[in-house]
């Protein structure tokens, strides 16, 4: 496979926040890039020939805040009704730029670029061959594919140039060419050079009204493929506007954290300059969540200081200045473009080839008894005295100097205060938490783990040399910082520079106060971030809302990330006027026969576009393939075609029923 990259940068800096500076694009009156915000977008999902609908739809977006209004042109007609809906639009008194969603027809492009202000191709669609076979493409078969690109995408950009009409480049993981994945697989080094053979289009048409974006489903993929973006777009002298956002994200809580890892982690290293939140529920309600998430970089480059990446910690904590680094990206011991866990030791079950675990605070006197744990799936039978465990039951909980009046299961694990757990007599299920002059001074220690609760100014030599040599020890890692991720991430490095394999627990706290959806979208992309980059052998977030909802949001994070598997996962797209059938009312259908499901992958798709690329993603696909007919996929293959919508769900049972994996759900 092609190498497309010699170097590891991909942003300003991994310590000190800055957005990465992209050149300004305007869209109608509004600029993108450059030191504009943030700007927040959603996209309509009815028919666009239903003018009176779409204007509708799209006034209750832009007064929830949306400032990029984009409407699905599938072909010619609907491209034209751009029009219509437009000069509605701008007589009721909403000025907000327009976007024209172009996939399969140059036609509805070069038809929309001279009525709407931005127009957005995908290359794996556009002019581009797709019929999913697998073929050899010699140089000069795939030089020629250019040359037909060339001849069929050059109109469209000579319409835009004149019109002052922007462009986003648009790659999906699900809807890569045939001679893109034949030569790249599907893979993110595929998203990036299908998007930058379009983008040389244009610079050789010198127009640069340009912005980019490398969506998927799949939040490593999707960073992956950002990453590399910019740093291409680094050696070849260029800086396009990103616009970012995971693809077919789902719904609800699910959904919003899964973007909130891809979406975030990139916005911690400062790149991005529009995000669109993709969920299974109406746009409006989209806008809110995108706010969200941006109001949390504002301000962010006032953060305490962070040592670079060219200087030991500690020596930094002594100088208080800043080093003088040529490349520090030569600094970094890992890949930051091929997701690889960090290599730690294994201690009862912590590390190693382990899944990350997740640590829950809790308050002894508000669970005296076992009933209670009902909330982080230990249920306990008291006629039996019988515990039944659930997918997302917690590891490890932590209750300070108090302990529970009862037994716990064997799989829940009891963290006390160094001071407390010191005293017990029976330390068969309980492990301490030292501060770090505990830990270092301690006599006693336990010989399965010792958790040392630390921030990035403990980290000293003497501490250092002190863990090398203790294989039971794991570090929960705090931080205060207002670029905490950076801080932690600092953190982890310099062990990984030292050569120390210590398991870390990534821990952070929450203001009291903090309302259900900011710590969802807070902790996900905090946690996330590193997660995504192979750094964390678990998890621990802590506020004050209610035990349930930390619980949840934890393993949603991990979900999200790919690092741990619990619970069925749905890859559900926005419904965006393509939709063959009502997708939020598919989706809980779905759902309510299918959740039960532990680790399978369905992907609800409710057109032709993303889904059987993003089949590849899912272990099973539900794809609208017609109004009320569905195509059942296996992975990327075809199982039945044609099917009447009202049987579909049956028969993707059958299916999952013949592959052995079907449970029934006795809950029911």
């Amino acid at each position: 496979m092609d190498t497309i990259t010699t170097s590891k940068i991909y942003n300003n800096s991994l310590t000190k926040y800055s957005r990465f500076k992209t050149r300004e694009v305007m869209v109608g009156n509004i600029g993108f890039g450059a030191g504009n915000p943030i700007r927040v977008q959603s996209m309509t999902t009815t028919d666009t020939m239903d003018t009176k609908g779409t204007v509708e739809q799209s006034i209750r977006m832009i007064e929830a805040g949306c400032e990029l209004v984009r409407i699905t042109a599938p072909a010619a007609k609907e491209a034209r009704n751009l029009e219509n809906i437009k000069n509605e639009l701008r007589a009721r008194g909403y000025n907000t730029p327009i976007v024209a969603d172009i996939h399969f027809k140059p036609d509805a492009a070069e038809i929309a670029a001279r009525i709407v202000e931005k127009v957005r191709v995908n290359p794996g669609n556009y002019a581009d061959k797709k019929k999913f076979k697998v073929f050899s493409f010699t140089d000069e078969l795939y030089n020629e594919e250019l040359d037909r690109i060339y001849e069929s995408f050059s109109p469209l950009v000579k319409i835009c140039k004149e019109r002052g009409t922007a462009m986003r480049i648009g790659t999906n993981h699900g809807s890569l060419s045939d001679r893109i994945m034949n030569r790249y697989g599907d893979t993110p080094i595929g998203m990036v050079e299908s998007a930058l053979e379009f983008v040389r289009i244009c610079r050789d048409h010198n127009y640069h009204e340009i912005i980019l974006s490398m969506k998927s489903s799949n939040t490593q993929v999707m960073v992956e493929a950002y990453r590399l973006l910019v740093n291409r777009m680094i050696e070849e002298g260029m800086n396009y506007p990103l616009h970012l956002g995971v693809t077919e994200a789902g719904d609800g809580e699910d959904g919003r954290i899964k973007s909130s890892v891809g979406i975030g982690t990139l916005l911690e290293d400062g790149l991005g300059d529009t995000i669109r939140v993709s969920l299974t529920e109406d746009p409006e309600f989209e806008i809110p969540v995108c706010r969200r998430i941006v109001e949390r970089y504002k301000n962010r480059q006032s953060h305490t200081p962070i040592a670079d990446l060219g200087l030991r910690i500690a020596d930094y904590n002594v100088i208080s200045g800043k080093s003088e680094i040529e490349n520090p990206y030569s600094e970094i011991p890992y890949d930051p473009f091929s997701y690889q866990r960090r290599k730690t030791y294994e201690t009862d079950k912590i590390g190693n080839h382990h899944v990350p675990v997740v640590i829950l605070s809790l308050d002894a006197k508000e669970y005296s008894e076992p009933s209670s744990l009902e909330k982080i799936s230990y249920n306990y039978s008291k006629e039996l005295d019988k515990w039944n465990i659930g997918d997302l039951a917690p590891d490890f909980i932590y209750l300070g100097t108090v302990d529970l009046p009862y037994a716990l299961p064997g799989t829940l694990k009891k963290i006390f205060d160094y001071s407390y757990w010191k005293t017990l007599e029976d330390k068969s299920d309980s492990f301490p938490l030292f501060t770090p002059a505990e830990y270092l001074k301690a006599q006693r220690r336990s010989y399965r783990i010792n958790f040392v609760s630390v921030t990035i100014n403990d980290i000293t030599p003497e501490l250092l040399e002190a863990i090398k040599i203790d294989k039971f020890c794991v570090l929960v890692l705090n931080t205060n910082n207002a670029h905490g991720m950076a801080e932690e991430r600092r953190v982890i490095i310099e062990l990984m520079q030292q050569g120390i394999d210590t398991p870390v627990i990534i821990s952070r706290s929450y203001a009291a106060g903090v309302d259900d959806e900011d710590l969802t979208i807070s902790s996900a992309t905090d946690l996330g971030a590193l997660l995504i980059d192979g750094m964390g052998d678990g998890i621990w977030i802590k506020s004050d809302n209610s035990i349930d909802v930390i619980n949840r949001v934890s393993f949603g994070v991990l979900q999200a990330t790919r690092t741990r598997i619990s619970k069925t996962e749905y890859i559900s797209c926005p419904s965006c006027g393509r939709t063959q059938f009502d997708l939020q009312v598919t989706t809980a259908m779905i759902k309510k026969r299918t959740d039960h499901l532990k680790g399978v992958k369905i992907a609800i798709m409710g057109c032709i576009v993303n889904g059987p690329g993003e089949m590849a993603d899912a272990d099973y696909g539900f794809v609208g393939s017609g109004p009320d007919w569905i195509t059942l996929y296996r992975g990327k293959d075809v199982i039945e075609r044609g099917i009447p919508y009202p049987e579909a769900l049956d028969k993707l049972i059958g299916i999952m029923k013949e592959d052995g994996i079907w449970i029934e759900n006795i809950q029911q």
